[in-house]
């Protein structure tokens, strides 16, 4: 497939194969200086990559997990910790979440008056004055 019908089926720019290909995320197998082709399994490999990056994997770590033929040779370790990593943020995000909700339904005259708010705004100055610059 040359890289027209490759960015055509894969939905990734031409400019991203040429970047993925400079990167060794993807090999073409067309000579050097002639026309970029790949082989069919590119596909497979441009969706790895796709899942990697939705999973919040850095190109670099993708990179360590393809083989140089391109097949997956994942390492769990790395998963592990990034599913660890999303699992907190999910838990961040419920919390804040739940604080929106508890902002805009408190039935306190002010939030000034409501110890629930109070409490937020302590921990969020902690945690503000905890976290690096």
């Amino acid at each position: 497939m040359d890289i027209s019908e490759t960015a055509r089926r894969s939905g990734v720019p031409a400019s991203t194969l040429r970047y993925y290909q400079k990167m060794g995320l993807i090999r073409a197998i067309s000579p050097e200086g002639a026309r970029r082709h790949f082989a069919a399994d590119v596909l497979d490999q441009l969706a790895l990559i796709a899942l990697g990056q939705a999973g919040g994997l850095s190109l670099d770590e993708i990179r360590s997990m393809l083989s140089p033929g391109g097949e997956p040779q994942v390492d769990r370790a790395v998963l592990l910790t990034r599913a660890d990593e999303i699992d907190a943020t999910v838990r961040r995000l419920q919390a804040m979440s739940k604080g929106l909700r508890h902002v805009a339904e408190c039935p306190a005259a002010s939030h000034a008056e409501c110890p629930t708010f109070q409490r937020w705004l302590k921990a969020a100055t902690a945690e503000k004055l905890k976290s690096p610059r």
